[in-house]
């Protein structure tokens, strides 16, 4: 569910949450082993031994796969080459090749959670979260990017059961788009970090890796009971430990990270003082030369408003990401570009 806190992974780390990294057998895909291959021709020749093996295998790395694609077009008969060009524009049975088991589980997870919050998926003991959203400007509603995807919202909508505007005056058809806001990742965001962000460390989130522990910083009682529940249910308990804490009383777990993972950790938690102060301890704290820290939003957007003696430049090293390389459909550019990758100095 949500990534308000921090998780420390033997050899990596997971979001706090238990639901988006931690599911058994789910998860992000990990990356597909891939030897290169020649461009698939109808011309014979040797083939280098790792072709060989790939081919053996059935995998293709991307040039051959096109060539293989352009010649099954080619070869395709003039009367029937319109349609098959519009069945590959248009079909959506690509889309099942893009899913896999643990995109499944997250799923079924984000399900359970679904039932058992409430529609805003805050508990009513989060009661600076609640005020902070009451005290906003505009209009803003928490809608949860990991139990609610687009086309959830969408149909919730349809069912009169959540708006995307408000009335600017009752009565009228003066009509203004309502502001969503959201403690966690959603599976897209989750995917990208750790199939593309993070590097092939040994622990990435329970179904994305082979870390030995996962640990999560929960403050909040209500949801440390619901993240138990589905460590149990789904069987991740051998892994996972959520620490029912503040952050700022885990300097050894924080000491000992090789990845640090903080989603809009404190903005909807804390006032300004207790946000400077937890910052100043995880930045004191998070000092292992080499290993990473990943923020949304931006450090030094996290820090823009508070006052701290943080130098950034002598804590950590931005690294720049590829948002182009996340290739499935619907991609939300400018949550990607939300989050940010550091190595600490």
């Amino acid at each position: 569910m949500r990534t308000r806190g921090v998780v420390r992974a033997e050899g990596g780390a997971f979001p706090r949450h238990p639901a988006p990294g931690a599911a058994a057998g789910g998860g992000r895909r990990p990356a597909q082993a891939r030897r290169k291959a020649p461009p698939a021709s109808g011309g014979g020749g040797e083939r280098p031994p790792a072709a060989a093996a790939a081919a053996q295998r059935g995998v293709m790395e991307l040039e051959a796969a096109r060539h293989a694609v352009l010649a099954a077009v080619r070869g395709t008969c003039a009367a029937d080459l319109p349609r098959l060009l519009h069945w590959m524009r248009n079909t959506n049975d690509f889309d099942e090749l893009m899913v896999s088991n643990n995109d499944v589980v997250l799923k079924n997870i984000a399900e359970d959670l679904r039932n058992r919050l409430p529609i805003e998926a805050m508990f009513n003991s989060e009661h600076q979260a609640i005020q902070k959203i009451h005290q906003h400007p505009l209009p803003m509603i928490h809608v949860d990017a990991f139990l609610y995807d687009d086309d959830f919202v969408d149909s919730l909508c349809e069912e009169g059961k959540m708006s995307r505007s408000y009335c600017t005056e009752c009565g009228s058809y003066k009509t203004a788009s309502l502001e969503f806001i959201s403690h966690s990742f959603s599976l897209m965001e989750l995917k990208f970090l750790y199939q593309h962000v993070l590097p092939d460390l040994t622990g990435k989130g329970y179904l994305y890796s082979s870390a030995s522990q996962l640990y999560g910083v929960e403050m909040n009682a209500d949801f440390c009971q619901l993240q138990e529940m589905m460590i149990t249910k789904y069987q991740f308990i051998d892994r996972i430990k959520v620490v029912h804490a503040d952050i700022c009383t885990q300097a050894s777990l924080l000491q000992k990270a090789d990845v640090v993972v903080m989603n809009n950790v404190f903005e909807y938690f804390l006032d300004r003082q207790e946000q400077a102060r937890a910052w100043e301890f995880i930045a004191c704290n998070v000092r292992k030369r080499g290993s990473l820290l990943v923020t949304v939003p931006s450090l030094k957007e996290s820090l823009s408003k508070l006052q701290t003696d943080i130098q950034l430049s002598q804590w950590v090293e931005e690294m720049e990401l590829n948002y182009d390389v996340y290739m499935e459909k619907d991609v939300d550019r400018e949550a990607l570009e939300q989050i940010h990758l550091y190595k600490i100095l």
